[in-house]
Formats: C-alpha cells, sequence, structure tokens
C-alpha cells in the first residue's frame, strides 16, 4: 500500500511538474534570449518597409498555422504532401522569407533558443501593430514547442473552404474557440 501511495505520489508530480513546463508566459524568454521578442519586431518592421501587405499575410500565414495543429509552425515545415501544399495554402500564403529571416537571426543572436512556433506568433501580432491595424496590440505567451509533421490533408480538412455558408463558418471557428466577430475579422472583407 505504500509502495502505490509512493508511485501515485510520483506521478501526481511528474504530471504537475510537466504542466507547469508547459505553461506559456509573456516572459519565456526573458533570461534565455531577453533581447529575442525586439528581434523579431525588428525584422517585421524592416521587412513591412518595402513591402506592408505582408502585414495581412503574416497574419494569415499564423491562423493557417494555428487553425490545423495548433500554433506549432507546422505550416512552416517543408513536407512532401505538408500544409504548404494543401488547398488554401498552395500559391497563397505568403511571408515565409520574414520568419526565415528572423529566425536566421535569433539563432545568431541565442542559438537554439526561440521556437519558429513563438517567431510565428510575434511575427503575426508585430506585423499587425506595423501596419497600424487600429491600434491593435495584443500580448503573446511565449514557450510553444515547434510541430515535427505536417499533413496537408489535414489542412484541406481543417481550414474554411471558400465555398462554406456563413453558418458551417461560425461552426468551423467556434469548434476552434473563436466568436462570430473574431471568425469576419480572421475571414477579412
Amino acid at each position: 500500500m505504500k509502495t502505490f501511495r509512493l508511485l501515485a505520489t510520483c506521478i501526481v508530480f511528474a504530471v504537475v511538474a510537466a504542466t507547469a513546463r508547459a505553461q506559456l508566459s509573456e516572459t519565456f524568454y526573458n533570461s534565455t534570449c531577453p533581447s529575442g521578442v525586439s528581434k523579431v519586431a525588428e525584422v517585421v518592421r524592416s521587412w513591412m518597409a518595402t513591402d506592408r501587405t505582408l502585414g495581412p499575410a503574416l497574419l494569415r500565414l499564423h491562423f493557417h498555422d494555428c487553425f490545423v495543429r495548433g500554433c506549432d509552425a507546422s505550416v512552416l515545415l517543408d513536407a512532401v504532401d505538408g500544409e504548404k501544399s494543401a488547398f488554401g495554402n498552395a500559391n497563397s500564403l505568403r511571408g515565409f522569407e520574414v520568419i526565415d529571416d528572423a529566425k536566421a537571426q535569433l539563432e545568431a543572436l541565442c542559438p537554439g533558443i526561440m521556437s519558429c512556433a513563438d517567431i510565428l506568433s510575434l511575427a503575426a501580432r508585430d506585423a499587425m501593430v506595423e501596419f497600424g491595424a487600429g491600434g491593435l496590440n495584443w500580448t503573446v505567451p511565449l514557450g510553444r514547442r515547434d510541430g515535427v509533421s505536417s499533413f496537408a490533408s489535414e489542412a484541406n480538412n481543417d481550414l474554411p473552404p471558400p465555398f462554406a455558408t456563413f453558418q458551417q463558418l461560425v461552426t468551423m471557428f467556434s469548434n476552434k474557440g473563436f466568436t462570430t466577430r473574431e471568425m469576419v475579422v480572421l475571414s477579412g472583407p
């Protein structure tokens, strides 16, 4: 019985410890890459100085990433039959070069620290701030881990199709935790 209690206590402790490590925080990189967050903003500003259309493009890239497997940067993976080749993404998504540039600069600054998932999340926010979208800004919780797999079939099933009815869109977005208003904002005019 004591062995069972000890084992149960260890399991509970392991679950709690794993959950604590999985918590996202806007200060996640403060000690490991203190200038990382500002470096992403700097890169986004630099790219947008020459092409302002990258603002909405980066937000859409982030949205297409998060809608499929969660915000894990799986849309960035160059996988055979990966999310990049999905119907709603192929020859449509833009901004990959901004994320690649930010990642390269961050690797020079603090190698192996910041995830592409966090870079993409920050870049989407920073692009909207730079775009001047009505004072649009939000806190980005950090500490995401990068996905290691990417499937066009999942993107084809999960991303809202262009021919969906309003009610179908409301349902799809609601299933992902979005309100109707948020759906309209993300869907655009």
